[in-house]
């Protein structure tokens, strides 16, 4: 019994899994930050856009 306790105390298995979890769980709040503020600017940008066409003249020369 003690050679089975022994053997779960050493077993560094879990422990790397963990690291592993925290590494994906790390990189993941890195990409959602990312994408969100690169959501961000380009949402900015197509309403700059979109307001750009609405006030612009029209081909006809009136507005």
């Amino acid at each position: 019994m003690q050679n089975l306790f022994t053997r779960f105390i050493e077993d560094e298995s879990g422990a790397t899994a963990i690291e592993y979890g925290l590494i994906a769980a790390l990189i993941a709040v890195g990409m959602i930050t990312g994408a969100t503020a690169i959501g961000n600017k380009v949402n900015a940008k197509f309403n700059n856009i979109a307001t750009a066409i609405d006030t612009a003249p029209t081909a006809g020369g009136t507005t």
